[in-house]
């Protein structure tokens, strides 16, 4: 049977980073990640002209919890900020037992690894709990840092997918990166493998 999260967002701790649902008082940390030209470049994010936008963009993620359209979780680090944000959309597609992920960091956070804790949180869960078979990322052929990123946790490129979405630069490619469940098994015990880190979820 298909994973329902019922707007339960579980909190997730790793090494350094903790994964929880985000909330109004975030919503200053999160507009200063979301408004940034750099963070937005790549990604797909509507405007926001001011921290009442981000509150707003915070309340509709928690609410798609509620129908099982999207499971969105801030990501806190070690001194308790908020830092970026991460999760997983579309995984209740039919007979699919796939998930979409979704991210960004702000970026005086970028290359400390901070991203690649959070979403190795994100793929552990979406395996053991949500029972997922395949999950897919979606990046820019432009953003050689995300590429990276999904290749160094074991995701294999797949193909790009020409003028995939649109943006207000016009249509755009996307490259299609994705880990099967057999991947992530031989990715955690094979050499380099993330290993058991400890973590838990709350």
């Amino acid at each position: 049977m298909p994973y329902s999260c019922e707007g339960n967002i579980p909190e997730l701790e790793g090494e350094r980073v903790v994964l929880r649902r985000l909330a109004a008082r975030d919503a200053q940390a999160m507009f200063e990640c979301w408004s940034d030209p750099e963070v937005r470049r790549f990604a797909d994010l509507p405007r926001m002209p001011d921290a009442a936008a981000a509150a707003e963009l915070i309340g509709l993620l928690n609410r798609l919890a509620l129908t099982d359209d999207s499971l969105r979780w801030g990501i806190q680090a070690p001194d308790g900020s908020i830092i970026g944000s991460c999760g997983l959309n579309w995984w209740q597609l039919e007979g699919a037992y796939r998930g979409e992920i979704g991210c960004e960091l702000s970026r005086p956070f970028w290359g400390e690894g901070y991203m690649r804790e959070a979403i190795g949180l994100v793929i552990d869960y979406a395996m053991e709990e949500m029972g997922l078979n395949r999950l897919e990322a979606l990046t820019d052929p432009r953003n050689d840092r995300a590429g990276r990123l999904f290749r160094a946790l074991g995701f294999t490129l797949e193909g790009r997918l020409r003028q995939y979405r649109h943006t207000e630069q016009g249509f755009v490619d996307a490259d299609m990166h994705a880990m099967l469940r057999r991947d992530w098994e031989d990715f955690r015990t094979g050499p380099g493998s993330r290993g058991n880190r400890g973590e838990q979820t709350r």
